[in-house]
């Protein structure tokens, strides 16, 4: 059967149902070209307070806020767009805004507007004794930011903060740990409006000051042909290798990854030619929409951007841009490395070829007509690794996009191009600045109550019982009670990160987990930095775990394949991803500039999880040399776990284990592997 690539019009379709973000109402002709405007002018004004302004911290934060929630009113209905499919053709409804959304979108401004316009000293001396004003605005400002997020994400960010002002407020009829004093509305509003604890704090500021423009440059790289570098450089290095397409998805995801803050918008922008090609050399639908979902998701934890959530590391932490991207990088490679070996083993499996001389770009043309759209990339990443600060960099990273654009006979830019990317860029930070301002309100609450070290100590508490009776069972009890509490207290959180990041924006998702899970770590002495991307990456899994896979599931609508099939499939393919935050959790040496850290430790950990990793994917697949039995899938899925401790001590047993396999494989083929 021949394999179709999808049309523009269905992979928009595709992104609006899965990705809530994207979900924009369409309006009549003058509220668009307004709305356009709104979103230009909200594009200019960052690029100017971020590379020229001199504006007060506040004051930016409130100006961010006030477009965010103004547009989201504007831009999502009270319902998501409805739609009906004609033919292949897809026809949305257009919805009008209904006069409660101006008024929404009004109050939503004069709110976040109201306490920045605000004389600083004013500021400081009603902070504990807010006024009537003060009181009205910031509970109209926490109500309608709920209501915003539910528009723009979906309700489960809100009902999360709501559980959460509620624990605030009937804290003295929490369960045990948990019980705390309590709050009045008056004090969680002065909390979470008056101080920079709450809705103007650390996450909305990291939107206005450095996400935004890193999006807008994402969208300003891709306009110019870097997405296009990306496909077609990938289909160069690993197209015509065994199950070429595969390998290509894998590459040309971890590139965009570098610029897409968003793991379905990478899905839906790669998977439309990566999947059909899939397909055409003979995977499986639902295996070819895994591998797109898998990759398209390990962008999320690709340097420079991190899906934003590495500007957020460098407020907490305070620590370099550089040196996050620096520890993020070598446990983004093993995610790649585990879907790279999955998807060999399928091809060697299944027999598939790669592709034909005919099928592929020519490295020369490719080049000819592309290379400048690398340039903006290699200043934004020179100007980081030179130790300029993040905003900085995304300025000149935006201007070298502007300038390539207008200079590249090819995808050349002209004033009306501009206009649209300023006006995307903006829009595509409308959703993930709403969701920042609601997780203002989740970090406030646990500021307020300090639920976070609560909520710690019954983890740790937990975790040391299970390790009581867990080492009271030989042969497991060869470890201490300490150990097991260490390890059960990863499971736990690692359970509750997955949860917690179910259908919630990767930036949200991963600041909510720092606040409430990142403490039952700190207790038990594992490092900052290790906690903090411990918390993210289980965060992260969440867009490839089923039943709330919306990467898989975006993924299998391009594919044509069966959602929930396509998401455990996906969630195999990236069980890597699972594996290696253990990794670095016992071995900080991989983040490589953790404490202690040598390269010694630092090669046996790398060799140690490569070969966990390999003999996983080897047990998953059910095939190394030839067709592998139950028995020697369980054996090498057992003995792969040993390698994830790190020793050269477990890296001689485990290969010491695996030799049997090995050789019973070999005599089974009968003669030399084909090299692919």
């Amino acid at each position: 059967m021949e394999q179709r690539t999808p049309s523009q019009a269905e992979l928009e379709r595709i992104e609006r149902e899965y990705d809530r973000e994207m979900a924009f109402r369409l309006t009549g002709r003058n509220l668009t070209i307004a709305i356009s405007a709104i979103l230009v002018a909200m594009s200019v004004y960052h690029f100017y307070a971020s590379g020229f302004g001199l504006i007060r911290e506040l004051l930016h934060r409130g100006i961010h806020l006030s477009f965010v929630l103004g547009l989201v009113f504007l831009l999502f209905g009270w319902r998501r767009t409805t739609e009906s499919v004609l033919g292949q053709a897809v026809w949305y409804r257009p919805q009008g805004v209904h006069i409660l959304d101006y008024i929404f979108a009004f109050l939503a401004v004069c709110a976040a507007l109201y306490l920045p316009l605000l004389p600083p000293e004013i500021v400081s001396e009603r902070i504990g004794n807010p006024s009537n004003s003060d009181v009205f605005l910031g509970t109209a400002l926490i109500l309608i930011t709920l209501e915003a997020a539910r528009r723009a994400v979906g309700p489960t960010l809100p009902i999360i903060a709501i559980i959460f002002i509620l624990f605030a407020i009937f804290g003295p009829w929490a369960p045990g740990a948990l019980k705390h004093g309590g709050s009045s509305w008056l004090g969680l509003v002065n909390h979470l409006y008056m101080t920079n604890q709450g809705i103007y704090g650390i996450a909305i500021g990291v939107m206005a000051q450095y996400v935004f423009l890193f999006i807008l440059f994402g969208v300003l790289a891709t306009r110019i042909g870097l997405g296009k570098l990306f496909i077609d450089l990938a289909m160069v290095v690993a197209g015509r290798y065994s199950g070429g397409p595969a390998k290509v998805a894998i590459f040309s995801s971890a590139f965009m990854g570098t610029i897409s803050g968003s793991s379905i918008a990478n899905t839906v922008t790669t998977g439309a030619l990566t999947i059909p090609a899939m397909k055409k050399v003979g995977y499986p639908p639902h295996f070819a929409g895994a591998v797109e979902a898998t990759a398209s998701t390990g962008g999320q934890i690709t340097p420079p951007i991190l899906g934003a959530a590495a500007f957020i590391m460098v407020e907490y932490l305070e620590i370099p841009l550089r040196d996050v991207l620096a520890a993020a990088l070598f446990p983004a490679l093993l995610h790649y490395f585990g879907i790279f070996i999955m998807v060999h083993l399928e091809a060697r499996k299944l027999g598939l070829r790669g592709l034909n001389a005919d099928e592929l770009p020519k490295l020369g043309i490719v080049l000819k007509e592309h290379f400048l759209a690398i340039i903006p990339l290699i200043i934004l990443v020179y100007l980081i690794l030179s130790g300029r600060t993040p905003d900085f960099a995304a300025v000149y990273g935006i201007i070298a996009c502007v300038v390539v654009g207008f200079l590249n006979r090819v995808n050349r830019l002209n004033l009306m191009d501009l206009w649209d990317a300023l006006a995307i860029g903006a829009k595509s930070t409308i959703s993930v600045g709403a969701a920042a301002a609601t997780v203002g309100i989740v970090v406030g609450v646990v500021t307020l109550t300090g639920v976070g070290f609560r909520l710690g100590y019954v983890v740790v508490q937990t975790a040391s019982d299970l390790g009581a009776i867990t080492s009271a069972v030989w042969p497991l009890s060869l470890f201490t009670i300490t150990q097991w509490a260490l390890f059960f207290s990863l499971l736990l959180i690692a359970i509750a990160c997955i949860i917690m990041g179910a259908g919630i924006p990767t930036t949200a998702t991963y600041i909510i987990l720092v606040a409430v899970a990142a403490p039952a770590l700190a207790q038990l002495q594992v490092e900052p930095i290790v906690a903090h991307f411990f918390v993210f990456y289980y965060g992260v899994l969440a867009d490839i775990t089923p039943p709330v896979a919306l990467a898989a599931y975006a993924a299998a609508g391009i594919a044509g394949s069966n959602p929930f099939k396509t998401g455990n499939t996906a969630f195999r393919l990236g069980i890597a991803k699972a594996l290696v935050p253990f990794v670095f959790v016992y071995s900080p040496a991989l983040l490589l500039i953790a404490d202690g850290f040598t390269w010694a430790e630092f090669t046996i950990t790398l060799i140690g999880a490569m070969m966990g990793i390999a003999a996983l994917g080897i047990a998953f697949s059910g095939f190394w040399l030839t067709q592998m039995n139950k028995l020697e899938r369980y054996w090498v899925g057992a003995v792969a776990f040993l390698f994830l401790a790190p020793g050269l001590m477990t890296l001689a047993i485990g290969l010491a284990l695996l030799l049997p396999v090995l050789l019973t494989q070999w005599r089974r083929l009968g003669k030399p592997v084909e090299q692919s």
